[in-house]
């Protein structure tokens, strides 16, 4: 997956526009779990191609894409297996766009809905406001190709902004920003050249934008923007419709917010990485990103083989934030609002765990070193209360420590069962995994008196 950090727009010169210098905030930092919600006129098929079923060359990845959410560009790539399956399920006298009509969000509530993603452990959620599709799930004045006056004719971003904030959780925003099919005139991407190429840059659609966004900021004052895939050149300048006029606007309505990396302009707020795994701990503020399956929106043809288990979803959040980072993941409901049974498994014991051990995960920092290269598996956090070294693979009933704390006595496992130093010398400590700790997909010890 590319990393849009290096993408920072037309060279301005001296006449280079002036960004907002607002750092990331420790509220984000602190919240180290968020949910991405796909959901669009892309969930009504809720279909792609299933990863790892064939292998598919470099140049037909775009035909084969497994994101479902791209079903509005796959399906007009002629002979692709969306565009046949399309075909033979909607006829060929139905077009993607035609698929709103045929949505109708019908057992979606949103209080119901945002309880199981806090639950879950959720401090910050993240709605797909207007994906690629150009289908608006707010009842903007912009466009009548919006969730309020077809399909469901419902304002679905309002409930979902409303029962966040019952919740006492953190609002944030997805948006487009340089990919909208539905005002566009390209044929499909079918490459990563097109999809830089086959965007529209021009004045209008900026304007068109920005307008946009405008309005989300206006109506719920998101706590984070996270913009996609760059923003119209067009936008770019010193224009009041331009990125960084529209950032000012923001960050002068939420002081406190937040935005991610894909504007394509030299301002970033934190680092993004999609479906990507880190090596190790980075100096910036970074938010890794996928879904529970490989596709974000729905694809029914996913099953446990496509999808993280509750105890790998454990495992993922541990060895993000260790590494000075965020997880945001993705559920993906049914085009009827229903959160699908395999994610809410996953999703229920990744909140099971966080009652048990979320003090070793919210409002962490990184410590000395992220993870161990040797030895039993384990990660690192750090916090007020001291070190908790994360045991990846608690079955094997030992956990060691390394030399760093052989000095260590202040010792005691989360679940507040004593622990027993089974051995100790001067190149380390071996503490015995309590037997009822043995089947967590992970299991932490706390040292309180852990060096800096």
């Amino acid at each position: 997956m590319m990393n849009f950090e290096s993408r920072v727009g037309p060279d301005f010169g001296a006449d280079a526009p002036d960004y907002p210098d607002n750092a990331v905030p420790d509220w984000y930092r602190d919240a180290k779990l968020g949910f991405f919600v796909h959901w669009g006129l892309y969930s009504v098929p809720a279909w792609g191609t299933t990863a790892g079923d064939r292998a598919v060359p470099t140049e037909d990845a775009y035909a084969y894409h497994q994101y479902a959410e791209w079903y509005g560009n796959t399906v007009r790539i002629a002979g692709s297996p969306t565009w046949e399956r399309h075909q033979r399920v909607y006829g060929t006298g139905t077009s993607y766009e035609d698929l709103a009509d045929l949505w109708h969000a019908e057992a979606f509530d949103a209080d119901s809905f945002v309880a199981e993603l806090v639950g879950a452990g959720a401090r910050y959620i993240v709605p797909t406001t207007k994906h690629h599709e150009g289908f608006c799930l707010w009842n903007t004045a912009t466009t009548r190709f919006n969730a309020g006056q077809r399909g469901p004719h419902r304002d679905l971003i309002a409930e979902l902004h409303d029962a966040t904030r019952r919740s006492g959780t953190r609002f944030g925003t997805y948006f487009s920003g340089a990919l909208d099919w539905h005002v566009s005139d390209f044929p499909p991407i079918e490459s990563d050249t097109d999809l830089f190429r086959f965007r529209r840059n021009d004045e209008h659609f900026a304007r068109y934008a920005a307008s946009q966004v405008d309005e989300l900021i206006e109506r719920f004052s998101p706590d984070l923007l996270w913009n996609d895939i760059d923003w119209p050149d067009g936008g770019k300048g010193a224009q009041d419709y331009s990125v960084s006029a529209l950032l000012t606007r923001y960050f002068s309505r939420v002081p406190d917010g937040v935005v991610n990396d894909r504007w394509g302009v030299p301002y970033h707020g934190y680092l993004t990485r999609e479906y990507t795994d880190v090596a190790g701990a980075l100096d910036s503020v970074w938010e890794s990103t996928r879904g529970l399956g490989f596709s974000f929106g729905y694809n029914q043809d996913e099953d446990a083989r496509h999808s993280l288990s509750g105890a790998a979803l454990v495992r993922l959040l541990v060895d993000v934030v260790s590494k000075n980072g965020n997880l945001l993941i993705n559920v993906g409901p049914r085009a009827d609002g229903s959160i699908p049974e395999l994610q809410l498994q996953a999703m229920r014991a990744l909140g099971a765990w966080l009652t048990i051990n979320g003090d070793a995960v919210y409002g962490t920092r990184p410590w000395r070193r992220a993870t161990e290269s040797v030895g039993a598996p384990r990660a690192y956090t750090a916090s007020e209360r001291g070190l908790h070294v994360h045991a990846l693979d608690p079955a094997t009933g030992i956990l060691d420590l390394p030399a760093d704390l052989s000095e260590a006595r202040q010792l005691s496992w989360a679940d507040g069962t004593a622990a027993e130093v089974a051995l100790r010398d001067g190149s380390g400590l071996e503490v015995a995994i309590p037997a009822g700790l043995r089947g967590e997909p992970v299991a932490v010890l706390t040292v309180g008196d852990a060096p800096a």
